[in-house]
């Protein structure tokens, strides 16, 4: 990963569910930049629903406040591309990590309710691919002696 051609976005300790995030989060990795903002508006509408892979979970559901919080973060991680210098329309979700943060107490019963998450993503931009010249002598298919025969016999025929 090159560190000239990649921005970070990292959010600490936020009040958000760590498995729905988790889930949220692997859907849009690998997704260039602008795929994910539609995706994630999409969810937060229930128009379209987050995968759910782990946890024994069969369908997928609709993670509207991990979906506002990914949101955040990839709008961060735009505007970090764009002070960097990067262009805005290229980036692709690189990398993108949810951890479980310790549990943070919120009231004097039932204190620890809560599964907060830390939440770390990686833009970078992707390199155009430069297709590969074409050779002038075009070499020749090595061909079995099988084939060769039964090529002349078609020929006779």
């Amino acid at each position: 990963m090159n560190p000239r051609k990649s921005c970070k976005s990292r959010g600490s300790n936020l009040r958000v569910h760590f498995k729905n995030t988790r889930e949220t989060a692997q859907a849009i990795k690998g997704m260039h930049i602008r795929k994910p903002t539609k995706y994630l508006k999409d969810v937060t509408l229930q128009k379209q629903c987050a995968q759910a892979k782990q946890w024994g979970w069969t369908q997928g559901r609709w993670p509207k406040k991990s979906a506002e919080f990914l949101l955040h973060m990839l709008k961060n991680a735009e505007s970090n591309a764009e002070l960097k210098g990067l262009d805005v329309d290229s980036p692709v979700i690189e990398h993108i990590q949810v951890n479980i943060a310790p549990k943070m107490p919120h009231g004097q019963i039932n204190p620890y309710m809560s599964s907060p998450c830390h939440i770390e993503m990686i833009v970078t931009e992707k390199e155009q691919i430069v297709p590969k010249p074409e050779e002038e002598g075009a070499q020749k298919k090595k061909i079995s002696q099988k084939k060769l025969k039964k090529q002349k016999l078609m020929a006779r025929e």
